[in-house]
């Protein structure tokens, strides 16, 4: 399947993420000649254990996991623990199971939601981060697909020069921040250099601790 990179926004010091960035982001796409395709969503769920007093060893249970449900794989539902760089592939219905079996619970969901734009050989998607029921804001998320390559390695030229032009064009309208590409040692999870969507599952693990860890700092620095 195609590559992608999964980027975040970073604001500046100081600043908090609003939708008139998402806006502003999204007029840059188009003025770039982004062809808007339609809407696109990714579902994330932070599960925690329910321990049972019997259930004393609890060492045994991962502390929290990820649930990651990705629009291009409507059937798969992907699990990421990050702690022991576990990547799991299962059927969309293992989360009713969970639900029914009530060893873990969903702490806090996550929609990632947006529009779809083609560029060329590109496809970019840009949507915001939100709490399921709810309309605060958390962040901002993009993905840039590069539809011809499948190799992470190959790929990794033409990714490069096309998010320096994509930050050329954004740094343009002085927002207060910029996205960031952080890549993830994809080996540690056992995943090879073809892409496949357990490669986003993985992404997407990856900036939710960095944009968790942002918030926590930013809480420091009020505090």
């Amino acid at each position: 399947m195609p590559i992608k990179w999964v980027l975040h926004w970073q604001p500046n010091a100081g600043t908090t993420v609003n939708s008139q960035i998402v806006t502003e982001v999204s007029q840059c796409v188009e003025s770039i000649n982004g062809l808007k395709q339609g809407r696109w969503k990714a579902t994330l769920s932070f599960y925690k254990p329910m321990l049972r007093v019997e259930q004393a060893n609890a060492l045994e249970f991962p502390r929290d996991f990820l649930g990651i449900s990705l629009q291009e794989q409507p059937n798969k539902y992907y699990f990421v623990i990050r702690g022991q760089r576990l990547i799991l592939e299962a059927e969309s219905s293992i989360q009713s199971i969970m639900e029914k079996l009530q060893s873990y619970k969903t702490r806090v969901a996550l929609n990632f939601e947006g529009f779809q734009y083609q560029l060329g050989d590109f496809q970019l998607r840009v949507g915001k981060v939100v709490p399921i029921h709810s309309e605060s804001l958390r962040g901002i998320v993009m993905e840039m697909e590069y539809l011809p390559i499948s190799s992470w390695e190959k790929s990794h030229q033409i990714m490069g020069e096309f998010f320096d032009i994509w930050q050329e064009a954004l740094g343009k309208r002085s927002l207060p921040g910029h996205f960031v590409h952080i890549e993830p040692n994809f080996s540690e999870f056992g995943l090879a250099d073809q892409y496949t969507s357990q490669h986003t599952a993985v992404q997407y693990a990856s900036i939710m601790a960095q944009m968790i860890a942002t918030a926590q700092s930013a809480q420091a620095v009020r505090n």
